[in-house]
C-alpha cells in the first residue's frame, strides 16, 4: 500500500511527463476501489430493502418515509469528514505527512464530539418524526423505531466515514472498498438474525452492528497500519485552531447544503406521503434501485477529490484541472452506461426487492423517467468532488440549493397533485439536468484554481 501512495505522489510530482492517457489511467485506478466501496454500500441497501420488502409494503414504507431524514444525518457526517480529509490530501500533496497526521488527530476528536451531538438530536426527534412527515398511522411505530436505532449508530457512521475519507485522500482506496464490501456480508448475517425477531427494527439493528464493526476496522487501518497517517509516539494530540477553522470553512457550506437538500427531500417526502403506502414504497425502492447507477459517480468523485487535492497541495494547478476534466468525462461515461443497463434491467431489480406487483409497476415507471438525466447527474457529482478537492465548497453548495429548491420542489408541487408519483420523478430529472449544467460550468470557469 505504501508503494501505491508514493506512486500517486510521484506521478503528481512529475506531471510534465504524463500523457492524457496516463492521467486517465490514474483516475481510473483510483476510481475502481472507490466505486466498489460505493457499490458495496448500495448492495447493503438492496439487502435491507429486499429483506424488509418480504414483510410487505407497509414495512417498506416505514423505512422509506424516514429515509430522507437518515440521509440528512449521514450527509452531515460526510461534510464533517470532508472538512478534515481535504486538508489531509493537501498536506500529503505538499509532502508534509507529519502535518497530515495532525489533521487526522484533530479530525478524530471533532468527529467523536459531533457525532454524539447528532445522535442526541436524532434520538430526541425519533418519536415525533413520522408524524411530522405525514406518515399514516399504520407505519409510524416501525418508522420511529428504525430512525431511533439509526440515530444510535451515528458515532460509528461518522468515525467510519472520516477514517475512510482520510485513507482515500492518502491514496489508499483499496482498504475502504474492501471493508465496505465486507460490511455487506456482515449486514446479511445480522439481518438474518434480527429481522425475523424484530421486523423493521431488526433491519436497523443489523445495519448498525455492521457499521460499528466496520468503523473499528477502518480506524485500526488508519491509526495503526497506514504508512503515512498512523499515529506516532511523541506527536501531540493538542487541538489546533487553524485546522478547525479550515475544516469549518470547507465543511460548513457542505453542511448547510446537506441540510437544505435533505430538507427539500423531506419536503418531497411530505408531498408524496398523502399518495399512500404503495407510492411511498415505490418511491423508496426506486431511489434504492437508481443508486446503483449513481454510486459509481460518487466513487469517481472521491478519486477526483484525492487527485485534485494532492495536485493543489503540490502547487500543480494545471494538473488539478486536467484531473478534474478527465474525472468528469469518466463519470459521465460510466453513469450513462449504468443508466442504459438499468433501464432494461429495472423490472428484474424490483422483482428482487419486493413481491408487491403494484409497487413494482409504479417503481419501474418512475425510475425510467429519471434515468435519462444520468449523464447530467454524473457531471454534478464528479464536478462537486473535484471542487471539494480544491477546497471550493461554498459556491457549489449555493448552486445545489438553487437547483433543489428552485427547480425540483417547484415542479413537484405543480405535478404531483395532477399525475401522482411520476410528477415527483419528472421534477427530479429536470432538476438533476439543471444541477449538472450549473456545477460543470463552475468547474470549467476555473475560478477555484485561484482560490476564489
Amino acid at each position: 500500500m505504501e508503494e501505491k501512495e508514493q506512486g500517486i505522489a510521484g506521478l503528481i510530482g512529475n506531471d510534465t511527463e504524463m500523457l492524457r492517457r496516463e492521467k486517465l489511467s490514474v483516475v481510473w485506478r483510483l476510481s475502481v476501489p472507490a466505486i466498489l466501496a460505493q457499490i458495496s454500500s448500495i448492495i447493503m441497501q438492496y439487502i435491507d430493502a429486499a429483506m424488509v420488502g418480504g414483510l410487505g409494503a407497509l414495512a417498506s414504507a416505514s423505512i422509506g418515509v424516514v429515509s430522507t431524514s437518515t440521509w440528512l444525518l449521514s450527509g452531515l457526517c460526510s461534510a464533517m469528514s470532508v472538512g478534515f480529509s481535504v486538508q489531509t490530501a493537501h498536506q500529503i500533496g505538499a509532502g508534509d505527512e507529519k502535518r497530515a497526521r495532525k489533521v487526522v488527530k484533530n479530525g478524530l476528536c471533532a468527529a467523536a464530539l459531533f457525532s454524539l451531538i447528532l445522535m442526541a438530536a436524532g434520538i430526541a426527534v425519533s418519536r415525533h418524526l413520522p408524524v411530522w412527515l405525514g406518515a399514516e398511522t399504520a407505519i409510524r411505530k416501525d418508522a420511529s423505531d428504525y430512525f431511533f436505532i439509526y440515530a444510535c449508530s451515528l458515532p460509528a457512521v461518522q468515525l467510519s466515514s472520516l477514517a475512510g475519507s482520510m485513507l482515500q485522500c492518502s491514496g489508499d482506496m483499496k482498504t475502504p472498498g474492501l471493508l465496505n464490501a465486507c460490511m455487506c456480508g456482515e449486514d446479511v448475517i445480522f439481518n438474518m438474525i434480527f429481522i425475523s425477531r424484530y421486523g423493521v427494527a431488526g433491519a436497523a439493528i443489523g445495519t448498525a452492528l455492521a457499521q460499528a464493526l466496520t468503523a473499528v476496522l477502518m480506524l485500526w487501518r488508519l491509526c495503526v497500519c497506514s504508512p503515512a497517517l498512523k499515529m506516532r509516539r511523541g506527536e501531540s494530540w493538542r487541538p489546533e485552531k487553524e485546522i478547525f477553522v479550515r475544516a469549518v470553512k470547507i465543511g460548513l457550506p457542505m453542511s448547510f447544503e446537506h441540510i437544505a437538500l435533505c430538507g427539500a427531500q423531506i419536503a418531497s417526502t411530505k408531498i408524496i406521503a398523502p399518495l399512500g403506502s404503495v407510492a411511498i414504497a415505490a418511491n423508496s425502492f426506486a431511489v434504492t434501485a437508481e443508486s446503483l447507477c449513481y454510486m459509481p459517480g460518487y466513487g469517481i468523485g472521491t478519486a477526483a477529490t484525492t487527485l485534485v487535492g494532492q495536485s493543489m497541495g503540490a502547487g500543480k494547478k494545471k494538473l488539478a484541472k486536467n484531473f478534474a476534466d478527465l474525472s468528469v468525462l469518466l463519470g459521465c461515461l460510466v453513469m450513462t452506461a449504468c443508466g442504459i443497463v438499468m433501464y432494461f434491467l429495472c423490472p428484474a431489480v424490483f422483482a428482487m426487492l419486493t413481491p408487491d406487483l403494484q409497487v413494482r409497476e409504479l417503481g419501474v415507471r418512475v425510475l425510467r423517467i429519471e434515468l435519462f438525466a444520468e449523464p447530467f447527474y454524473a457531471a454534478s457529482i464528479v464536478s462537486s468532488g473535484a471542487l471539494r478537492g480544491a477546497g471550493d465548497s461554498l459556491i457549489p453548495s449555493i448552486l445545489n440549493l438553487i437547483s433543489m429548491w428552485g427547480v425540483r420542489l417547484t415542479i413537484s408541487v405543480a405535478l404531483v397533485g395532477r399525475i401522482g408519483l411520476p410528477g415527483a420523478w419528472i421534477a427530479m430529472a429536470v432538476e438533476l439536468c439543471v444541477r449538472g449544467i450549473l456545477l460543470f460550468v463552475r468547474l470549467q470557469r476555473g475560478k477555484w484554481l485561484g482560490g476564489k
